[in-house]
């Protein structure tokens, strides 16, 4: 038998060239080789959304003369959509074009599914999309007097035979059917259940990706039938009035009744307004967003669901869930539907949260086979290692100082904070550069802008920029000597003028050296349980990580054995986290089962963290002075 003929087809405006068999459907082409073109139905052609043109004539950049007889002729299902007003005259349906000839196709823009405003997304997501929650299109057949079958059966045998159907739906399915000529839109959950019902003509289906940290919620919604973000949004994590830092959070609810109702109170508030700025910024309603999935760190994991955290602020750190949960919508108050989900990833363990897991899963392939460090350095910092095939993972207790709080001129990263810094060896006159300001401003021109303080990245450079020029030594004390002309005292505390009105003092420093000490100590820790010397990369995950310069993160003194050439930022690695498992299914098995394989460090009980922690108060790029650091363990460990 001869082979069956090949054409030649090209789909405009994309540019897409392949070829297709004798016969072949334009849309299963188009499905094929990954062309945007919209359906519901699967290519039964009834939905009527896949429109096309075949573009006849002579196509010289392509080399092909397209005719009119390169489809087939117009089928029954098309003539009645053109009758009906469901598609202009000239139009055709995908799914019943049948491909004769060769072809050039345009797919119209209403046929195709809509672009995102967002000019660039916060990332891109690395695999298919395969979401939890899907929309079918069936059209049932006519009832008869010989066949028995109920609506809702005739509905599950359309369907496949595989489903069951959520109960509340039979007030619902004959009314859609009567009103739609018996054409519905089931969407289904799992490949297992029908949720809700649709009329034939509603689009749009949509998910949400939270990531849930102490301090600020990043929300991510996307479009579940294209994997596209649609809308994002961040905004300051309300709990924050409570306290700073999760423990004070921790101690709010042990002493204060109603405390754990309040938290989560504030957080739930929070998301219900974003999801809701969220819905209205693309014009859905509430019962279109129906699948949220949440990551953050364990305090803020219990705390949104409503978990007593004071567990949590104690040894064992016993967490009342650590496996991945999936909640009914109505159990949170988000203003969800009652059919909506809400997932939380897996905790690993401890105060290593689900934050850290989500923030795994985007690297796994990257820290596979590879000795890499992967860091999240916020008020607790998130420790995951992988060597010689094991995985470890800590956290530890580093304070919100690296991100400018605990400072006396530090800030949250806001219009006009300070970012970076340059002081001059042998002058020390000091530069800075402000966020939303591109140029470097000295001491002679600060004063013409408004500058709150100094955030996180600054802090981290300005360390170093003391340290490189002798202004402070090895230890962390000041050195007056060094430039008498910019030091002073405040009620016996020495102070160093920076630049304008900006100053640094002594137990600014001493802030700093807690916060980088814990971290630095975490990551002996992890590094020694694996038996790893050195890391092949080390990976600053979140969004802190992504504005800090790697030759400053690598001098400060908080990552063991390692130079700038190997650190690198990989962004808000667990929102990326959180909307793989979103719009891709199987990424929710693969990090349940790869949260297992973790080995969980508990730095709290570990007897060599004071060691390390001693240890990690140097500036390593600073000269030795007379102050020892072993000589000044005042303070101790960090609480968490």
């Amino acid at each position: 038998m001869a082979d069956a003929a090949k054409h030649t087809i090209i789909f405009t405006p994309s540019g897409v060239q392949t070829t297709a068999d004798d016969g072949e459907s334009v849309f299963d082409v188009a499905v094929r080789v990954g062309v945007d073109i919209k359906s519901v139905c699967g290519g039964q052609g009834i939905c009527k959304r896949c429109q096309c043109s075949l573009q006849t004539g002579n196509h010289s950049k392509f080399g092909l003369t397209v005719t009119d007889d390169a489809l087939f002729k117009l089928r029954p299902a098309e003539k009645k959509a053109v009758h009906d007003g469901e598609m202009a005259s000239g139009l055709r349906l995908a799914c019943r074009s049948k491909i004769m000839g060769d072809v050039v196709i345009d797919v119209p823009p209403h046929a195709r599914h809509t672009q995102s405003a967002i000019r660039k997304a916060a990332f891109d997501l690395p695999g298919p999309v395969d979401p939890p929650i899907r929309l079918q299109m069936v059209q049932l057949p006519e009832p008869t007097l010989h066949a028995h079958l109920s609506d809702t059966e005739s509905l599950i045998a359309q369907l496949g035979g595989n489903v069951t159907v959520a109960p509340n739906l039979v007030l619902k399915i004959q009314p859609l059917l009567a009103a739609h000529d018996r054409t519905i839109i089931a969407v289904i959950r799992d490949d297992a259940k029908v949720i809700d019902l649709w009329p034939p003509q509603r689009d749009g289906l949509f998910g949400a990706a939270i990531d849930i940290g102490s301090t600020s919620v990043a929300l991510y919604l996307y479009d579940l039938v294209t994997g596209q973000l649609v809308h994002q949004a961040s905004a300051m994590n309300p709990q924050i009035c409570f306290g700073e830092d999760v423990m004070s959070r921790v101690s709010y609810v042990m002493m204060n009744k109603g405390g754990r109702e309040k938290l989560a109170a504030a957080v739930q508030g929070q998301l219900r307004d974003m999801l809701s700025d969220a819905r209205n910024s693309i014009g859905a309603d509430a019962d279109q967003v129906l699948e949220l999935v949440c990551v953050g760190n364990p305090i803020m994991h219990h705390t949104l669901i409503g978990i007593d955290p004071t567990p949590l602020g104690q040894s064992p750190f016993t967490l009342a869930v650590k496996d991945w949960i999936d909640l009914p919508g109505y159990m949170l108050d988000l203003g969800l539907p009652r059919h909506a989900r809400v997932s939380l990833l897996p905790l690993i363990g401890g105060h290593v949260g689900a934050d850290t897991a989500a923030a795994y899963l985007t690297q796994m392939d990257r820290m596979a086979g590879r000795s890499v460090l992967l860091v999240d350095i916020g008020t607790n910092a998130e420790i995951v290692l992988t060597h010689d095939g094991k995985v470890a993972a800590a956290s530890s207790p580093t304070g919100p100082a690296l991100e400018g709080a605990e400072i006396s001129c530090g800030v949250r990263a806001c219009e006009g904070a300070v970012e970076r810094v340059r002081i001059d060896p042998a002058t020390h006159a000091c530069r800075v550069k402000i966020i939303g300001h591109d140029d470097w401003l000295t001491d002679e021109t600060i004063g013409n802008h408004a500058v709150p303080g100094l955030c996180g990245s600054a802090i981290f450079e300005v360390m170093v920029e003391l340290a490189r020029c002798g202004l402070i030594d090895r230890s962390g004390l000041f050195q007056p000597e060094a430039s008498p002309d910019r030091f002073t005292e405040d009620a016996g505390v020495s102070v160093y003028q920076l630049i304008g009105h900006l100053s640094l003092k002594q137990t600014d420093i001493r802030a700093v050296q807690l916060a980088k000490s814990a971290l630095m100590a975490g990551a002996r820790l992890v590094a020694e349980e694996l038996g790893c010397e050195v890391f092949d990369e080390v990976l600053l995950a979140g969004a802190f990580g992504t504005h800090l310069d790697p030759s400053y993160v690598a001098e400060i003194g908080i990552i063991p054995h390692n130079g700038a050439d190997t650190i690198k930022a990989v962004g808000n690695a667990a929102g990326m986290g959180a909307a793989m498992c979103l719009t891709d299914q199987s990424q929710r098995t693969r990090i349940r089962a790869a949260v297992k394989d973790i080995v969980k460090i508990e730095t709290a009980l570990e007897p060599r963290f004071q060691d390390y922690f001693v240890e990690g108060m140097a500036f390593p790029s600073a000269p030795i002075g007379t102050g020892s650091v072993r000589g000044r363990r005042g303070g101790g460990r960090r609480r968490r």
